[in-house]
């Protein structure tokens, strides 16, 4: 079975779950802080890791979560370390949110800029969005800025990308001027 059907198996049956029983913000907060601890090298490493032993993981798990996490979300863990599953918790988190945001109407729009942009700017981006209907309701904003794109923004969303950037339009430029088949034929002659 690929990662990315078994982690979405795992992540579908966990949300079922959390909304059966009231819990889906709990059980919500704990993956988003599950997540945020994965990017930890160490601890990533020590779920893949075959060497360190289940029970050792366990301890480790319990250490780190009990009292913090809800009580479904441990047992959860704890299920997925009974039957080895332990390395996919990192991507089981992650499609567990995918799947929250995609039951809450949430779109994530990744927007790359030049420089640092401004409230008003998102705000302006948003209700574009909203009037083209290319997004949800709801709209999270993932902002990262690079010099490199000179200007302008890169959107990403749903499968979709919007370049708007000075890099890519000097990039368009070059390849046509590259292309012109007027100074060939005037070297030519």
């Amino acid at each position: 079975m690929s990662v990315i059907r078994l982690a979405s198996r795992y992540a579908k049956s966990l949300l079922d779950l959390a909304i059966e029983q009231n819990k889906l913000e709990r059980v919500t907060s704990d993956m988003e802080s599950f997540e945020s601890i994965v990017k930890n090298r160490d601890f990533y490493l020590l779920l893949k890791s075959p060497i360190v032993p289940t029970d050792k993981k366990r301890n480790i798990l319990k250490a780190i979560f009990e009292g913090k996490f809800d009580e479904m979300t441990m047992a959860f863990m704890n299920i997925l370390l009974l039957k080895h599953r332990e390395p996919y918790l990192p991507d089981i988190a992650k499609e567990f949110m995918l799947q929250y945001k995609h039951i809450k109407h949430v779109s994530t729009v990744h927007v790359l800029t030049a420089e640092p942009i401004g409230e008003a700017t998102l705000s302006a981006i948003k209700a574009q969005l909203l009037k083209n209907g290319t997004t949800d309701d709801h709209i999270e904003f993932l902002v990262e800025v690079d010099p490199e794109i000179k200007g302008g923004l890169i959107l990403e969303y749903d499968g979709n990308r919007y370049d708007a950037s000075v890099r890519s339009k000097l990039d368009d430029l070059k390849k046509e001027f590259s292309e012109n088949l007027y100074v060939s034929k005037i070297v030519a002659n």
